[in-house]
């Protein structure tokens, strides 16, 4: 019996789902590769902020253990 009602409710989910899917606005491939660049440029810009703080902090901790 609980069988049934945790299977009932995977249905119900799933179909629950599928009908949130259909009211998505999908993205068309302009769109979509706009967005990809932005993200590839920003993560880049990020990396490299990163990549200099570290090196900053390293240096400096080396200097205070020396």
């Amino acid at each position: 019996m609980k069988l049934n009602i945790l299977f009932q409710k995977a249905i119900n989910f799933i179909k629950e789902a599928r009908a949130e899917l259909r009211k998505v606005t999908w993205p068309n491939r302009k769109q979509l590769i706009s967005s990809t660049i932005v993200v590839i440029i920003t993560v880049a810009l990020v990396a490299v902020f990163l990549g200099i703080v570290d090196l900053v902090f390293s240096r400096v901790v080396t200097m205070i253990l020396q």
